[in-house]
């Protein structure tokens, strides 16, 4: 195995230490000047009969304050505490200097369901910009408070959000024994759920575009195989178990092949397999590494990390087939790449001086922007909005995950106290509401 595999392969089989179920925290650590002004107004909850502890007004404003887009009033500061457009006094928030303001209210509906209820104004016009209602049961209030950040965040910027998704991530817990988690939670890290456990290292997990399975590779028969598991139903099969590497699955866009590298033929090769028949198609033919791929947003070309000109380089080819065609110039070292949903750009990890950095390419101009300033970071994953990257990164001797925005303009950790968590996946929109 090639050096530039071993820092990867070392993150991932060193020792870990997160409990189960551990929720994972969000610290904002970097604001963004010239974010749009808005306030979030506690919401009305008076008419409950029981308390709701859930408070959707702040789960809203974390929402939108870690995109960067938006800087959120704190709620001390609110010069009032309207809870239907009629009661808002737009003076005292125009001299607050914000733009737009969101109100809300949660009433009974029936046993065990509410309705919640809010509205988005514009401040300096004094118009309503958008006002909804939604029937929710009290298990997936946290649902519908990333729902109508999403609503929030489309309306004023006219870009889909991405809050109300999912992300995956491999965890460890140290007990009696190590074991290995492959874990899904929210975006805010909260509702955490463990996929598998494995007394044995688990890597690069994949998300299916429907959102409802996860590829990833499994050392549990104490050598590299590929699994399938749907997540409702924790049904899963094995896909590839060659002899030799059987690694980085990637999900087409039509969620009918993966992307997979494979060493069966001696050196590590991209194949494409077509998951109901498991029949093979080989892409590279190349006595280095090629590993890593990713496909295209169309499912006509997959970009992919090789060291066929020397050192690790992002390359293109078309599935159909064809020469694979170099991409990155810039650096002696780009990897792990992650396509943006609009194929416009591509995040890589980038060796700067010995430091690796998460780094992002524009492909019409061929301009690289690096985005991050730690002196670790891997596995970069865009947002299905393609505005933020999730990566991981170390803090002293453990691994810790971040979201830095597309412009690398406003970054935030999200931090577990007592463990350690790596290779990081960002999910597809949901198919269905909640």
């Amino acid at each position: 195995m090639k050096a530039y595999l071993l820092p990867v392969i070392v993150l991932l089989v060193s020792s870990f230490c997160l409990p189960l179920q551990a929720v994972i925290t969000i610290d904002i650590t970097e604001g963004v000047e010239g974010a749009i002004p808005l306030s979030v107004v506690e919401f009305e909850t008076a008419s409950l009969p029981l308390e709701l502890s859930t408070d959707l007004a702040a789960i809203i404003t974390q929402n939108l304050n870690r995109s960067g887009v938006f800087n959120v009033m704190n709620k001390d500061k609110h010069p009032a505490k309207p809870h239907y457009s009629s009661d808002v006094k737009y003076a005292q928030w125009r001299a607050q200097g914000q733009e737009y303001l969101v109100v809300g209210r949660v009433h009974n509906k029936t046993a065990g369901q509410l309705d919640v209820q809010f509205q988005l104004l514009d401040v300096l016009k004094q118009k309503q910009l958008l006002g909804y209602s939604f029937p929710v049961k009290l298990r997936n209030i946290r649902t519908t408070a990333h729902e109508i950040s999403d609503l929030i965040y489309e309306k004023i910027t006219g870009t889909p959000g991405a809050f109300n998704t999912r992300i995956a991530y491999i965890s460890a817990r140290t007990d009696k024994a190590r074991k290995y988690v492959l874990q899904v939670a929210d975006t805010d890290g909260f509702n955490p759920q463990t996929v598998l456990e494995s007394d044995e290292p688990l890597m690069s997990p994949s998300w299916s575009p429907d959102g409802q399975s996860l590829a990833y590779v499994s050392f549990e028969n104490k050598r590299a195989e590929i699994f399938i598991q749907h997540l409702a139903t924790a049904r899963r099969s094995m896909v590839s178990g060659f002899k030799g590497i059987n690694g980085a699955p990637n999900w087409s866009p039509d969620g009918k092949q993966l992307a997979l590298v494979l060493s069966k033929d001696q050196s590590p090769d991209i194949y494409v397999m077509d998951i109901a028949s498991k029949k093979l198609n080989r892409l590279t033919r190349h006595r280095g590494i090629d590993t890593e791929p990713v496909w295209s947003a169309d499912g006509k070309s997959i970009i992919f990390t090789s060291d066929r000109s020397g050192s690790p380089q992002l390359y293109e080819m078309l599935v159909a087939g064809g020469e694979p065609k170099r991409i990155t110039f810039e650096g002696r070292y780009n990897a792990a790449a992650d396509l943006s949903p609009d194929g416009k750009h591509v995040v890589m990890v980038y060796a700067d001086q010995g430091q690796y950095k998460i780094a992002s390419l524009a492909r019409e101009t061929g301009h690289l922007t690096l985005l991050t300033e730690n002196n670790l970071d891997e596995s970069p994953s865009f947002s299905p909005n393609g505005r933020m990257v999730l990566y991981a990164s170390t803090q002293g001797d453990k691994g810790v995950l971040y979201m830095v925005s597309l412009d690398g303009r406003t970054r935030h950790r999200l931090s577990d106290q007592s463990g350690d968590v790596r290779e990081p996946v960002w999910g597809p929109y949901k198919q269905s509401k909640q």
